[in-house]
């Protein structure tokens, strides 16, 4: 097998093959570094392939005077890891809904919405406007309860006592429906 010095040499001279060798003798090193570090086998994976194709690309930004190839690898990992988990995590409610509020009117009334809607207005005043806000208008939760100017668990405690009395109202409207077709 061949030293690091000349595998780098080559691979500074854009040869795939050394790259390989190189990859073949630290990736399970580097591997397990940033798993410890990000604790998710996907990611690690995907990151690690990131780290070589930048060992690729930077390849003669590497100076054997300043330190070995590993460290140089290894920092090139880790820089890459910081920035992953430095990034902010996109919730599913962080976009603009407001594209959606203009369409509230283009609902078409066929049975099934005359029937939910008919559900809706069963509900306490505070559950119904709790069910709007997130499922109608898109708020978040958090929104929506400031919105309301009630505690967020409170609030959360709105929309699963609706949640729960919609799917009570609906399972008896769908078996009447059921109950009536199986009659005809």
């Amino acid at each position: 097998m061949q030293d690091d010095k000349t595998l780098i040499t080559q691979l500074q001279q854009k040869d795939e093959r050394a790259l390989a060798l190189l990859y073949d003798k630290y990736s399970g090193a580097i591997y397990s570094v940033i798993l410890k570090m990000i604790k998710d086998e996907s990611k690690a994976k995907d990151l690690l392939q990131e780290t070589f194709i930048t060992v690729w690309e930077k390849s003669y930004q590497y100076d054997a005077d300043k330190g070995r190839f590993y460290t140089w690898v290894y920092r090139i990992a880790k820089n890459k890891v910081l920035n992953l988990l430095r990034k902010p995590i996109k919730l599913i409610q962080t976009d603009d809904f407001s594209v959606y509020k203009e369409k509230e009117e283009e609902i078409s009334f066929d049975a099934e919405h005359l029937e939910l809607k008919g559900a809706l207005t069963k509900l306490k005043d505070h559950h119904k406007i709790a069910i709007e806000m997130v499922y109608f208008k898109g708020l978040t939760h958090r929104e929506a309860h400031e919105e309301m100017g009630v505690p967020l668990g409170t609030f959360k405690s709105y929309i699963k006592q609706a949640l729960k009395q919609l799917r009570t109202s609906y399972t008896k409207s769908v078996s009447f429906v059921l109950l009536m077709l199986t009659h005809v």
